[in-house]
């Protein structure tokens, strides 16, 4: 019994940071769902129209437009910072690399082929296709989330987008016509500009700034010179 008590404890432990974050993504997510179906009738009520019921809300193309447009934004963050990181540095921050490791790094540095360790993924070592497709799969499926999310996005705006017409008695417009409009990079480009200032603030405030025990900070007492250690 013990010991199935410490199994438990001890998987949330080992998983806690995942854990805690997806726990509080739900929860956000239900938050979220629940102003915007207050938001959405509210609304609809204005406009003379009937209001609809919360689960009817969650098929909306409303509530999937505002989803989406947040995720795929979250996705180009981390898929240009997975990438950019490889080539680009900042003297001085645990976010960048040490300036003299630009670049990709040798197999010996990132246990590749006959570098790989017994307890290196099988596919490090392989030296064929899989090496190449495994080295590179980050980044590649940061970018294709970012896609997707961004077709669910471009998708679901246009379903939303022409509802609204139809209410104002005008004519819906196709796919294309869609991602032309303002309304489609206004809500595209102001994420983006949220998640580029992020991630800069991020990079330059770790020069300075600390967080003792954290790994997205230096030492505390390591020098602002420092670069690409984390405490």
């Amino acid at each position: 019994m013990n010991g199935n008590r410490e199994a438990r404890a001890g998987f949330w432990r080992d998983n806690s940071l995942t854990l805690t974050f997806g726990i509080a993504f739900l929860v956000v997510l239900a938050c979220q769902a629940l102003t915007g179906h207050a938001e959405f009738n509210e609304q609809m009520t204005v406009d003379g129209l009937q209001p609809i019921t919360f689960t009817d809300y969650l098929a909306s193309s409303d509530f999937a437009v505002d989803v989406t447009e947040n995720w795929q934004s979250e996705f180009l963050q981390f898929f240009l910072y997975i990438f950019g990181t490889v080539y680009l540095v900042q003297r001085g921050s645990p976010e960048s690399k040490k300036v003299h490791e630009a670049g990709i790094e040798s197999e010996r540095e990132q246990r590749m082929g006959e570098h790989a360790r017994p307890d290196s993924p099988r596919w490090a070592g392989t030296g064929d296709w899989r090496q190449t497709l495994y080295a590179r799969s980050l980044g590649t499926v940061m970018g294709g989330l970012f896609l997707l999310s961004w077709a669910a996005q471009s998708i679901a705006g246009t379903a939303a987008y022409n509802d609204q017409r139809l209410r104002q008695l005008q004519d819906p417009v196709s796919w294309a016509g869609y991602v032309a409009t303002p309304d489609f990079w206004s809500r595209t480009l102001q994420n983006w500009q949220s998640e580029l200032l992020a991630v800069a603030a991020m990079v330059v405030l770790s020069i300075y700034l600390r967080q003792r025990g954290s790994p997205e900070s230096k030492p505390v007492g390591a020098a602002h010179t420092t670069t690409g250690i984390e405490g």
